[in-house]
């Protein structure tokens, strides 16, 4: 009895956690969705509004259609890519007005349009999404035959308007989502880097390998930011509620670029550490150094919301950047630790960069080999 209960005990508490954890990822999906949703029902609402009271367009169901195809539900809505979808969108319904204004209505009609549709998006773009896109309004052209020619194409004209000025005016990818996406590489930098540290200290390679596929997965994590910063910049190009933003969102690319570097240095780093740490041999030198190293990399993150903080992360990595120097480090070391306290130093340069120096200033400071 007493087993039973603490089975069923022990079922309870297991399953709890995973209850809580499925429902917080859902809710934060639906969060991270709001922009997006609200971006979809404005547009689509305003399009199919303007069509039908402004045009008097009787059924201007392409206009909201092409709204929402266009924008979509992903985190990325770049003005471009927007236009683009619009783009391929357009050319469907164009070549379905045409197929029905030669042709008319029917099956091998619709066969005909949708063929001609996909062979000139492909010709047009490489992206598969154009081409479903383009066929789909096409289709959707083709069965609703109604009106005047070509007035379906002039209601997908006004939602392509309609969803490039709503990416401008109700922007989706918000600063806080760039800020998130730096946060979890700075994250993700830092358990590679402490995962290394600790190899190095305790000459663990089974550890150190580890630390080695921790810093082969940060691409990722450095794509993801990417990705959110790039959309960020082109939305604050044509939006006038970002303006501001401009210039800081540039600086956040600069320290991008700089750490895209650091995280590519640090795999080699990683990948000597491995390999030193065969023997079982602790490195406690190159161990203290990468650790101060990330110190430095934790200002960097810090300074992304207040710049008053780079001049503090600049100093404390350039003071660890004037000391590596591996023969004055190591005077007794081996080949293999001399190589990874030499690794270190690029590694460090662009941790430099990131905070705000030079390039050439930052290779400057380290000492001659």
């Amino acid at each position: 009895m007493s087993g039973e209960a603490s089975s069923t005990s022990v079922g309870v508490v297991v399953s709890r956690p995973r209850w809580r954890t499925t429902l917080a990822r859902r809710i934060q999906r639906v969060r991270e969705s709001v922009p997006a949703i609200a971006q979809i029902v404005v547009a689509a609402t305003a399009a199919f509004a303007f069509a039908h009271f402004v045009l008097g367009h009787p059924v201007p169901l392409l206009a909201a259609t092409v709204t929402v195809s266009s924008l979509g539900l992903v985190r990325d809505a770049r003005p471009w890519r927007v236009a683009e979808t619009v783009l391929g969108m357009l050319v469907g319904i164009l070549i379905a007005e045409v197929v029905l204004l030669i042709a008319g209505a029917g099956w091998w009609q619709i066969a005909l349009a949708m063929t001609v549709t996909l062979i000139v998006a492909r010709f047009l773009s490489p992206q598969p999404g154009f081409a479903l896109a383009a066929v789909v309004q096409s289709l959707i052209a083709l069965v609703l035959v109604s009106g005047a020619p070509f007035l379906r194409l002039v209601d997908g004209a006004v939602g392509g308007v309609a969803a490039l000025i709503v990416t401008a005016l109700i922007p989706r990818t918000l600063r806080r989502t760039e800020l998130r996406d730096a946060d979890e590489l700075f994250d993700a930098f830092d358990a590679a880097v402490s995962t290394i540290v600790r190899a190095l200290r305790k000459g663990d390679r089974a550890r150190a390998d580890r630390g080695l596929e921790r810093a082969r997965s940060l691409q990722t994590y450095v794509d993801a930011w990417s990705g959110s910063l790039e959309s960020g910049r082109e939305v604050a190009r044509i939006s006038p509620f970002l303006r501001r933003q401009r210039a800081e969102l540039q600086r956040h690319e600069r320290v991008r670029e700089a750490l895209d570097l650091a995280t590519r240095n640090l795999r080699v780093v990683a990948r000597r550490a491995a390999y030193l740490c065969a023997d079982g041999q602790a490195r406690p030198v190159p161990a203290d150094l990468l650790a101060e190293l990330a110190r430095g990399a934790g200002l960097v993150r810090d300074g992304l919301d207040d710049i008053s903080l780079e001049p503090v992360a600049r100093e404390t990595i350039a003071a660890i950047t004037r000391r590596l120097d591996p023969s004055v480090l190591l005077p007794d070391g081996g080949v293999g630790e001399l190589n990874l306290v030499a690794a270190l130093r690029p590694l460090a340069v662009d941790l430099l960069v990131a905070a705000g120096m030079p390039t050439a200033e930052a290779r400057a400071l380290l000492p001659r080999i």
